[in-house]
């Protein structure tokens, strides 16, 4: 970036800051592209110093960086840790989860990274007899999970912790919307602790080497819905 803008500025150019952060945002969409990076970073990479410049200018109070860092903190916790980010799944998805499920027996079924409480509750809407939990390491989600079952007063308990705490063999099924770089992990403790007749799901990513017993389709066109029976 320094040598394109040396070039343009020697060039004759009156160079602004406008310009460096032009130039900044089209080379880091055309690493991003060349590097095969999914097509939305291209325009994080190529907005982030336009808007960073942008930002610069509206004398900001810098309490409200503080607050947006506080903000996200809470939202998204020890992501550096875990690389499990926020994933929302989607109404699609909860139902597909609950017609794999057995039918006629009452369940225990635990939602792994449970976010803000989506499909514990609507399976717990739609399975009354069952037992439906949700552990959740990020504060402000599990805030959020809380308070939208306290206030649906549904019967569904919300854990603030990690995962690694449970018993996977205290469930009939787990379902986890994780990332990539969490895969291995979860199945060893999945293979080692879950039960006959238990099943485990996840949501978008598949656990390299191990074929899953049953692959759904929620969407048309989106991500797969992978389940193993044990």
């Amino acid at each position: 970036m320094l040598a394109v803008i040396y070039l343009l500025a020697t060039g004759g150019l009156v160079v602004s800051y406008w310009h460096v952060a032009l130039v900044q945002g089209l080379l880091a969409a055309g690493l991003t592209w060349w590097r095969g990076l999914a097509i939305w970073w291209r325009a994080i990479q190529f907005g982030f110093p336009l808007a960073l410049l942008a930002t610069s200018t509206l004398a900001i109070p810098p309490l409200a960086f503080l607050a947006i860092f506080l903000f996200l903190l809470l939202l998204y916790w020890s992501t550096y840790r875990t690389q499990v980010p926020y994933y929302p799944s989607g109404r699609k998805v909860w139902e597909a989860v609950d017609a794999a499920l057995p039918q006629g027996r009452a369940l225990r079924v635990i939602d792994i990274g449970s976010g803000i409480g989506g499909l514990v509750l609507a399976l717990q809407r739609r399975r009354p007899d069952a037992r439906v939990e949700g552990i959740e390491l990020a504060p402000l989600p599990w805030l959020a999970s809380f308070v939208r079952a306290r206030l649906a007063r549904s019967p569904t308990a919300f854990i603030r912790g990690d995962y690694e705490q449970l018993d996977l063999g205290d469930y009939d099924a787990v379902f986890a919307y994780l990332s990539p770089a969490a895969m291995t992990a979860l199945w060893r403790k999945a293979a080692r602790e879950m039960r006959p007749g238990s099943m485990l799901f996840s949501y978008e990513f598949i656990v390299v080497g191990q074929t899953p017993t049953r692959v759904v389709h929620p969407y048309t066109d989106g991500p797969a819905l992978y389940i193993w029976d044990f």
